[in-house]
């Protein structure tokens, strides 16, 4: 599974204290990524190993709010949080049209992109990241072209060892996540909650 996956998303209130909080907890200061404009977003990265990254995303404060909802969980966030994973899908339109057929709706294929801190033009095609999935813990499909990845230039140092997930209707989570080909361990706990394992500088960390 950690071979299909993309990137974890960690939503924060505060872009800046969230990298601070990241850099004392694991020992690698994440990079700027960018803006996500008309998102109302921006975000920072940290490289997981595996062409895999850590999204540190927040509200962007130089963007006004759009229209609908923040995306990926950032809408009412009470705190620091995995909210989100994506997993890399080479054929985006037959794969969510076959997890569609499977009961599992993750929306439309839609487009995104956002420029690099180096001026590059990252794009990328993903399934409708405002259709969440058993609160989150069902990941969205990316698919990234020809674009660069994200993960070439973040700053690396930490590693994904482990990725599962607790919820208070296990079973009900467990098909939906086998239904993309995805071994989700998935355990029962008072709320729904990603929690992965990484190796760092400062050792082994869980984040949730």
């Amino acid at each position: 599974m950690l071979h299909a996956l993309d990137h974890l998303v960690y939503a924060v209130p505060d872009l800046e204290k969230g990298i601070d909080h990241l850099e004392v907890r694991l020992g690698v200061r994440a990079a700027a990524g960018g803006r996500h404009p008309g998102e109302g977003t921006r975000n920072a990265l940290i490289g997981l190993g595996e062409g895999s990254y850590l999204e540190i995303l927040a509200r962007d404060p130089g963007q006004p709010l759009p229209d609908r909802p923040l995306w990926l969980g950032l809408e009412g966030l009470g705190g620091p949080r995995l909210t989100a994973w994506a997993v890399r899908a080479a054929r985006i339109d037959e794969e969510a049209a076959r997890a569609r057929a499977a009961g599992v709706r993750l929306g439309p294929v839609e487009s995104g992109g956002r420029k690099a801190p180096d001026g590059r033009l990252l794009a990328w095609k993903f399934t409708d990241p405002h259709a969440v999935v058993a609160e989150g813990l069902v990941p969205f499909l990316i698919d990234w072209g020809t674009s660069p990845h994200p993960s070439d230039s973040a700053p690396p140092g930490v590693t994904l060892l482990a990725l599962r997930a607790e919820h208070p209707n296990p079973a009900g989570v467990r098909p939906l996540a086998r239904a993309l080909g995805l071994n989700l361990p998935v355990t029962k706990g008072p709320r729904a909650a990603l929690i992965a394992g990484l190796q760092t500088p400062k050792g082994f960390v869980e984040i949730r």
